[in-house]
């Protein structure tokens, strides 16, 4: 499977953003599909996760209730959606192609098999 991100950006804080991700591949139903950041200087972070059907979803505690995870599988890709951005939301953005089995660790990034290139958010304040 291979991933490419898109639509990031600059924002001010409060603003949205919608990135999106399109993977190749006939096999991108097969995957729990998620969505990782990663700020200077820190570690990847899980952000949000979505099982194969979109029948499971998941986020970080740092922005539920402010981000949107979902796929088309017909289309092959998966979206993020952003709104009420803070500052601290900054980072690279990835999506990853992940385990078979949702709860076989749908926010640990060691699991996840397939990352896009990253797309860079930034937030003003």
């Amino acid at each position: 499977v291979q991933l490419q991100a898109s639509g990031g950006g600059l924002v001010q804080a409060g603003g949205s953003l919608r990135l999106s991700c399109a993977a190749s591949g006939r096999t991108f139903s097969s995957y729990t599909m998620g969505w990782f950041r990663q700020a200077p200087g820190k570690e990847r972070e899980f952000v949000a996760a979505i099982s194969q059907t979109g029948s499971r979803i998941d986020y970080a505690d740092s922005v539920k209730g402010r981000f949107a995870i979902s796929r088309d599988n017909a289309k092959s890709t998966v979206d993020l959606q952003m709104n009420s951005l803070k500052p601290e939301d900054a980072a690279v953005y990835y999506c990853a192609a992940g385990p078979r089995y949702y709860y076989s660790g749908y926010d640990d990034r060691k699991r996840y098999d397939y990352w896009g290139q990253g797309t860079q958010v930034t937030v003003s304040s």
